[in-house]
């Protein structure tokens, strides 16, 4: 047996092995150790091997699958080695002693889950690979609870952040590259020309054309995902849908650090409560929330779908009874994503055959009454098809299961009555049995005199006779009619012709029932997967609907206005609020107050000023979300908006150490900064928020100054740049589209009182002190801070200020041009030189010309 087990874990590589004994899956060695302290289960030993005791522990399979999700939550990989023969097929083929023969059937992982209770209902579950091609890099990503399979072609410097979009499971890249994956395959998976082939069986096409131009970074990658998945489920491919071809430039770039700043779709913390998906979610389904969370994700950057999500927004936002009634109707569907999923993977129930019956039934009644509404949006015109014909199927499945079918099929009774007269017939030899044995029974006790006889069951004897141990004597006699079979403390077990034969005619009616079932479950299964990518419309199109109306019901909640798109880069919001500030303020009862942000040509880069806790943090934030919600097809917490597409969105809005990658905190700000500088464009968003703080006050000051230059004069994009830094609103002088605003603060009787309204104009003062007194801060520190103040400020008073002389430097451009001549002339100077012909006076010469030319400089 060692043997086996040795070689088996040999072929699962990395993973746990769960080696299947019987009524148990075992794991020995390492892995015992490994599982016994994740599981918290006993470690034990066995037998010897290499002259040590052999470390052993075990879960029952029947419930293997909680202690796998905490396997795999924990970062395991699981190999499952199966029971491929029975042992009785075993003996009859290898002798009495033979070895059950074993094979690892699927290797559990975090990106290939289908299980209901492995998944998150409301989040997808993404497996993605990363192709390169030369210079081409591509994304595959699928998730195979559901069947989404997408190839996004992108270059290295997005690939960030589409991996951040995704927030994949699992990354899957070829060994020998610098990828950030988190598994490793042979380099040979991700071959474009196999990669091609392989497609074209998958999907059995003779060509890739109908599916879109595939990139050969593209079909690298998607072959080695397809790849990977064929090796994780062992030759039983789970459902993929054709690949869905898209460009990381259809949608809003968001990089991973603007992401975890904005908490679109998790907090700092990992956490769904107080993100944004979670302040907007109202969805009834599972399906619906992990849409609405890949729309977050991914904002788009076609102003005609972002309309057409729109206009579908808009229609329930309208019609409040509608509204209700679709909510009321999606509320009671299943997930048939799911469903599918897992019975295209070979793990699917009768239950997930009820789950398709009921959901596509459902959606059939809603695409009913979405077909007698008048003048439709385009979205539900198109949607409204995919709800219906499956008339068919869903009537195969109403005649064919129970109203409610088992999760488990082994124990039968799922297929109804009536839908198979053979199936009927040996249901009722079986129940016709069972009174037998019941009126046997009532015979023995009346021909024993034994009112205490019962018949029983159990997987050992079968059905037999049980008594009482001191009533069991007369039964022993050898003309009793009754047969020994085993004795226990307080009771003894018989057997009796009689009771044999009804009992055989039981058993092999009920063995043969199960047999039926389980041939009509392959068959409706087989059925229904014949259909499968018409049913996983369906369930798109029920996402759509509930993320649709889901958006209406949240803007009625919050008095959210309808964004609209303007051809040119502006940002117009009138009343803007931030959504996840606005919700925790409401609970506590307080209210939120709302801002305009007015950014256009003349004004495309506003300094915003003013004291800490002023809201000058939320009000960045606020705007760069209702981007966010905007692209996305949401309507916005403002009164109103209107805005020019965003193609990329940066924050730069607090930062904490990066201490794993020998990261300080004003490192990781430069890092942000400097990629911001680097691509932001014409058409992009930004959020800063106190550059340059985490260094001293002369260069940080030096560094915000230089950036603000720098996204004026080069990146022209839209900016909100807040700071203590009072100096640079010298810059509006010379910056004819910079703008100055400020939060206001007032203080009122020797108390700081914060008004979080934005207005024109510097900020007067910081109000440092007044919030350090708010803190909390002792008094007496407090006022020796008020003296160090006072002699600072007459110091700065006296020398002119801490940016005295700044005036006199050029613009950022100009300074940058200088420079560049300077250089250039140098440059000129020692190219022209023939070093080997100068004499040594001439060498002294050049060299004090040279320094005179960098004098002059």
């Amino acid at each position: 047996m060692m043997a086996q087990y040795l070689a088996l874990k040999a072929e699962s590589e990395d993973c746990l092995l769960f080696y299947r004994m019987g009524d148990f899956f075992e794991l020995f060695f390492d892995d015992a150790r490994v599982a016994a302290q994740v599981l918290d289960i006993a470690l034990t030993s066995r037998g010897e091997h290499a002259g040590e005791k052999i470390p052993m522990c075990g879960v029952p399979v029947h419930a293997a699958t909680a202690y796998l999700q905490r396997l795999i939550k924990a970062g395991h990989r699981v190999a499952i080695a199966e029971q491929t023969e029975s042992p009785e097929a075993a003996r009859k083929a290898r002798g009495s002693k033979a070895l059950v023969n074993r094979a690892i059937v699927r290797v559990v992982t975090a990106g290939t889950l289908t299980e209901e209770t492995l998944l998150d209902a409301r989040a997808a579950n993404w497996c993605v690979a990363i192709g390169e091609a030369g210079s081409e890099v591509a994304v595959a990503a699928a998730d195979v609870s559901t069947g989404r399979f997408e190839v996004i072609a992108c270059d290295r410097a997005s690939l960030g952040a589409e991996l951040a979009r995704l927030g994949a499971a699992e990354v899957v890249a070829a060994e020998g590259g610098d990828a950030p994956a988190t598994v490793w395959r042979p380099r040979a998976e991700f071959d474009t020309a196999r990669a091609e082939e392989r497609l074209k069986r998958l999907f059995a096409v003779a060509t890739l054309d109908g599916f879109g131009q595939f990139a050969r970074a593209g079909l690298a990658a998607a072959g080695g995902l397809v790849a990977y998945l064929d090796h994780t489920a062992k030759g039983q491919l789970p459902f993929l849908r054709p690949p869905v071809l898209a460009a990381a430039r259809d949608t809003m770039a968001i990089d991973a650090a603007t992401r975890e700043s904005l908490e679109i779709t998790c907090t700092a913390q990992g956490q769904r409560k107080g993100s944004l998906l979670d302040a907007v979610d109202r969805t009834v389904t599972g399906a619906g929330a992990r849409l609405l969370a890949a729309d977050l994700g991914a904002p788009l950057m076609d102003r005609a779908d972002i309309e057409a999500r729109l206009d579908l927004v808009r229609l329930f936002h309208d019609d409040a009874a509608l509204r209700d009634r679709v909510r009321a109707a999606l509320r009671a569907l299943p997930d048939i994503g799911r469903a599918l999923g897992r019975l295209a993977a070979g793990r699917g129930s009768p239950r997930d055959l009820g789950q398709l019956r009921d959901g596509l039934d459902g959606a059939w009644a809603i695409g009913d009454r979405l077909g007698k509404l008048g003048d439709t949006p385009t979205l539900l015109a198109q949607l409204a098809p995919r709800l219906r014909g499956h008339g068919e199927l869903i009537d195969l499945l109403k005649r064919a299961l129970v109203p409610s079918p088992p999760i488990e099929a082994s124990d039968g009774g799922y297929i109804a009555a009536g839908y198979d007269p053979a199936l009927d017939a040996l249901r009722d030899t079986g129940s016709g049995g069972r009174r037998a044995i019941a009126a046997l029974e009532a015979t023995f006790r009346a021909r024993t005199g034994i009112a205490a006889l019962k018949i029983r069951h159990n997987g050992v004897l079968g059905y037999h006779i049980e008594v009482p141990a001191r009533a069991a004597d007369p039964l022993m006699a050898a003309d009793s009619g009754f047969t020994h079979r085993q004795t226990l403390a307080g009771v003894v077990r018989f057997n009796a012709p009689e009771l044999h034969e009804v009992a055989a005619s039981v058993t092999q009616a009920g063995a043969h029932a199960l047999a039926a079932e389980a041939a009509h479950l392959e068959d409706l299964t087989a059925q229904a997967l014949a259909g499968r990518l018409a049913i996983a419309a369906t369930a798109d199109a029920l996402a759509r609907l509930d993320v649709a109306a889901a958006l209406a019901e949240r803007a009625i909640e919050g008095g959210w206005s309808r964004p609209a798109f303007a051809d040119h880069a502006c940002f117009e919001v009138s009343g803007g609020r931030h959504p996840v500030v606005e919700a925790a303020l409401a609970k506590s009862g307080d209210r939120f107050v709302a801002n305009d942000c007015v950014l256009g040509e003349r004004s495309r880069l506003w300094l915003v000023t003013g004291p800490n806790m002023g809201g000058k943090s939320t009000f960045l934030r606020q705007n760069a979300l209702i981007a966010v919600l905007a692209q996305a097809g949401a309507y916005v917490p403002a009164a109103s908006a209107r805005l020019g597409l965003v193609d990329r969105l940066f924050s730069r809005v607090g930062a904490s150490d990066n201490l794993a990658r020998g990261r300080s905190t004003f490192m990781v700000e430069m890092v942000e900064t400097a990629a911001i500088l680097a691509q932001a464009t014409e058409r992009s968003f930004v959020i800063l928020d106190e550059v340059g703080r985490g260094t001293s006050t002369y260069d940080g000051l030096a560094i915000a100054w230089a950036v603000v230059e720098a996204i004026h004069e080069d990146n022209r994009c839209r900016c909100l740049f807040a700071t203590h830094y009072h100096e640079l609103t010298r810059l509006a002088e010379r910056c004819d589209a910079l703008s100055l605003h400020h939060v206001r603060a007032r203080e009122w009787k020797g108390e700081l009182v914060l008004l979080h309204e934005l207005a024109d104009g510097p900020a007067d003062r910081s109000y440092g002190l007044a919030v350090a007194r708010l803190a909390g801060m002792p008094p007496a520190t407090v006022s020796r801070a008020k003296a160090v103040l006072a002699k600072l400020e007459a110091g700065r008073a006296k020398t002119g200020g801490l940016a005295a002389g700044l005036d006199d430097l050029p613009l950022f451009a100009a300074a940058a041009q200088a420079e560049e001549e300077k250089c250039d002339s140098i440059r000129a100077e020692v190219e022209v030189l023939d070093v080997d012909a100068l004499t040594p006076r001439e060498a002294l010469d050049t060299l004090y010309r040279l320094k005179a030319l960098a004098r002059e400089g």
